[in-house]
């Protein structure tokens, strides 16, 4: 009956390890890529893709919204 007990800690010691890594498992794999990245020259090519990535999301949205830009920027201008 004691060792029964005692592979019901090891099952529940780990289900909490299943359960953590389950609902962090993003988090964790971002920290390891983040550390990845960091301990090489790599994070330059990554802020260069983000910089891409953003500009052409921008100019996406310029050109699907221009005539709300152009009166948020009227208003904008007229408050000054």
């Amino acid at each position: 009956m004691a060792n029964n007990s005692k592979n019901n800690n090891q099952n529940n010691g780990l289900d909490d390890f299943k359960n953590f890594f389950g609902s962090c498992w993003g988090g964790i794999i971002g920290a390891v890529i983040g550390l990845i990245l960091a301990c090489s020259s790599a994070y330059r090519i990554v802020i260069g893709i983000i910089i891409i990535i953003a500009f052409c999301w921008a100019g996406y949205y310029f050109q699907y919204h221009k005539e709300d830009i152009k009166t948020s920027l009227k208003n904008f201008i007229d408050k000054l």
